[in-house]
């Protein structure tokens, strides 16, 4: 009766595995595994920001975030835009 329950139990999960790939695409899901390393943030109201690398548009090279602007200000936009 357990072996029954507890596979009853694993095919659901597998189940829940599969909707959820085929869903939101198995390249997604991949891609939350690798890059989601959130963790608690150690900055301060009034900190400088951190020097971030961000990749180039043509993929090439990485571009720093807080690099030379020539004096111009940096603006970041987060948001969806569809």
């Amino acid at each position: 009766m357990l072996k029954k329950v507890l596979l009853i139990l694993g095919a659901l999960v597998v189940l829940a595995a599969g909707v959820m790939v085929a869903k939101i695409g198995p390249r997604n899901v991949i891609g939350m595994i690798r890059y989601d390393q959130r963790r608690d943030g150690e900055l301060k109201v009034g900190d400088r920001a951190p020097e971030a690398l961000l990749v180039s548009l043509d993929g090439r090279r990485n571009v720093p975030l807080l690099g030379d602007r020539g004096g111009k200000p940096l603006i970041l936009v987060f948001g969806s835009f569809t």
